[in-house]
């Protein structure tokens, strides 16, 4: 079965705590602080693996989780780092932020690797925090919490040809007589319902990646049908092959059948029509296709778009269309890049994420924010330490600024998730 899209949820590693500990020996009564730092959490790492072409496992397992850093032990012992997790995924798939919809991870090249979500830093064991003044500290530094995130993988197929055209057309048939694809072939409409891929052994130059995308309709790039989901693989290809039925069996015009499906081409993306094409009018072996060869070769030739008369059945005329096809590949600039249309998912630094502050009645305040969330949850307030790290905190990042523009007065209430405090300056 070929899966194209599927939604998972990964996280990251949870860094681990760093520890309170003081030395003890024999002979030994007062020693100093050797709390060790915690291990930091695995990250969440994608390949793109080229010996893969479909999303069809993670239909079967949805929940990635790298592994979380161990805390610090005494005798300034750092815990081990979490196991990262690597998620191998086809070449040319798009990882999008469920919520959001942005763009996290494009892979579209082979062997490459993307690290989504870093694992969380572990937390420094109490050896750090001793002074001349503070020799004894019995504090630490939690471990840093990852993120998590629901996201959405979705496959487009990188193909250097593409034959599109209407349902019953040939275009499994084609693909069969000039690759070792063994598509589904049947007469009747939607026989395919999933991309076919199979390589041609070009006597014309370099192999190529031929790709059949199911057949398109009117109202395709509205959604219609299957409309998007075809369309979406026609996005990475290089050259179009327009497989035609010339022969009218299905009792519509030819030439218009054409027409309808650049239409729908233009509509989804206007930049698909700027790639190579040309036309392969199938069913040539029977008599009613030769008027309309000659129509469509009238109209389009002198628009620089070839037209070739095959027979997909009869092995008729393929030499020709894959040469120029061939042909065109070999002259095709390397250096463009099929770019997507997308505002990317942007990673925002903790300590540049923003905050909200909403005054729910007079004398009371409440702020929240990821980034204060989260620091909140590596910073033990409970103690000395701690607390003045959490003020400090909040004076560089313009909390304390943000509140007094509210109008908050000494002796008001703050509120940060569930901690509860009076302000005074």
């Amino acid at each position: 079965m070929f899966v194209d899209r599927v939604k998972i949820h990964i996280k990251a590693g949870n860094g681990g705590n760093g520890c309170v500990s003081f030395y003890r020996a024999k002979y030994v009564t007062n020693g100093g602080p050797d709390g060790g730092d915690g291990g930091k959490g695995g990250d969440v790492i994608f390949i793109a693996d080229e010996g893969i072409n479909t999303l069809m496992d993670f239909r079967y397992k949805k929940l990635f989780r790298a592994e979380n850093g161990a805390d610090g032990t005494k005798r300034n012992c750092t815990g081990a780092n979490g196991k990262d997790v690597v998620i191998k995924v086809p070449v040319g798939t798009i990882i999008k932020e469920a919520t959001t919809g942005k763009i996290m991870a494009d892979m579209v090249v082979p062997f490459e690797e993307k690290v989504l979500i870093k694992g969380g830093k572990g937390g420094k064991g109490n050896q750090h925090f001793a002074t001349p003044t503070r020799q004894a500290p019995r504090y630490c530094e939690r471990g840093r919490t990852a993120k998590e995130y629901d996201v959405i993988l979705e496959l487009k197929l990188i193909a250097d040809v593409g034959l599109i055209g209407f349902p019953n057309v040939g275009k499994s048939t084609l693909l069969s007589m000039v690759t070792n694809a063994n598509p589904k072939i049947a007469n009747y409409h939607f026989t395919t319902l999933s991309p076919n891929l199979g390589v041609v052994r070009s006597k014309w130059g370099s192999d190529f990646v031929m790709a059949d995308i199911p057949g398109l309709i009117e109202g395709a790039s509205e959604g219609v049908g299957l409309g998007h989901e075809f369309l979406r693989h026609v996005e990475r290809t290089k050259v179009f092959i327009h497989v035609v039925d010339a022969a009218g069996l299905e009792g519509f015009s030819p030439l218009e059948n054409i027409e309808k499906i650049n239409d729908e081409l233009k509509k989804y993306n206007e930049l698909l029509l700027e790639r190579p094409m040309v036309i392969a009018c199938n069913k040539m072996d029977l008599p009613e296709a030769k008027e309309n060869f000659e129509k469509i070769k009238a109209t389009y030739e002198p628009m620089g778009i070839k037209v070739f008369p095959i027979s997909a059945a009869t092995n008729s005329g393929l030499d020709e269309l894959l040469s120029e096809v061939a042909k065109i590949l070999e002259d095709y600039p390397e250096d463009i890049v099929f770019e997507e249309d997308f505002v990317p998912y942007i990673e925002q630094d903790l300590d540049n994420e923003p905050f909200t502050i909403e005054k729910l009645e007079d004398g009371y305040f409440i702020v929240e924010g990821v980034g204060v969330e989260k620091m909140m949850g590596y910073t033990n307030i409970d103690t000395e330490k701690g607390f003045n790290f959490f003020q400090k905190y909040l004076r560089e990042k313009g909390i304390i600024d943000a509140l007094e523009e509210k109008g908050i007065q000494e002796g008001d209430t703050v509120k940060i998730y569930d901690l509860e405090f009076d302000y005074y300056k």
